[in-house]
């Protein structure tokens, strides 16, 4: 069976972000997002170190995202190109994804 992807939200003064976590895997995946305003964020870099890579780590923090934002109300502008090309295959986000800056 596959590990499940833990993912918790860090907001901090310098950077807040979405961090993912795998049992039994090295290392940490993370989306670095800005908070602009009470209703906007942009989702700002995705990474993932080699031991998450072709796990779903990255997609997972995208969809973690849209699920917060749809929960709390804000929206996401996406500067990422990572998150950029997800919003375009998933027109189903188009309710919290703003324009690009």
């Amino acid at each position: 069976m596959r590990n499940a992807i833990r993912i918790v939200k860090e907001e901090r003064a310098m950077g807040s972000r979405y961090v993912a976590r795998i049992d039994g895997v090295a290392g940490e995946a993370q989306l670095l997002f800005t908070i602009r305003s009470k209703e906007l964020i942009s989702a700002d870099h995705t990474e993932a170190p080699d031991s998450m890579r072709g796990k779903g780590v990255a997609l997972a923090l995208v969809e973690h995202m849209v699920a917060d934002a749809r929960a709390a109300g804000f929206k996401i502008v996406p500067v990422c190109p990572y998150v950029l090309a997800q919003s375009k295959k998933h027109p189903e986000w188009g309710d919290v994804i703003a324009a690009p800056a």
